[in-house]
């Protein structure tokens, strides 16, 4: 006799090498959205640390906002907070400014960018 097709054993096993399968894909998919997810606010946060470094650089040298010492910009964007510090440069009349932008997810994050100016 000449039996064509599959036993039930054979598709049962290949059902359960699927569902392995899947799984793991359904598993890849999760991580793939949590790193996705990160690398969005890694982003934000850099495109806020980097657009109040360039209003700070483009700011007359006598503005309030570049006085030393520490700012607060507060809340921005819903879940960053932005600070930044101006200092003096040892020996020079240029100015140091630290933009730092910080959120907090699972754990706290923070992206920070600097720059010197002159007077």
């Amino acid at each position: 006799m000449n039996k064509k097709g599959f036993t039930l054993v054979e598709v049962l096993v290949g059902l359960v090498i699927l569902a392995i399968g899947l799984l793991a894909i359904a598993g890849m998919q999760i991580t793939s959205v949590r790193g996705n997810f990160f690398s969005n606010n890694i982003t934000q946060a850099s495109i806020l640390a980097q657009n109040r470094l360039e209003e700070l650089r483009n700011l007359d040298v006598n503005h309030e906002d570049l006085s030393v010492g520490p700012h607060d910009d507060g809340v921005v964007q819903g879940i960053f907070s932005r600070q930044y510090t101006v200092s003096l440069v040892p020996g020079t009349t240029m100015l140091s400014i630290v933009v730092t932008v910080r959120w907090k997810e699972n754990s706290d994050h923070s992206v920070s960018f600097s720059t010197i100016r002159a007077q």
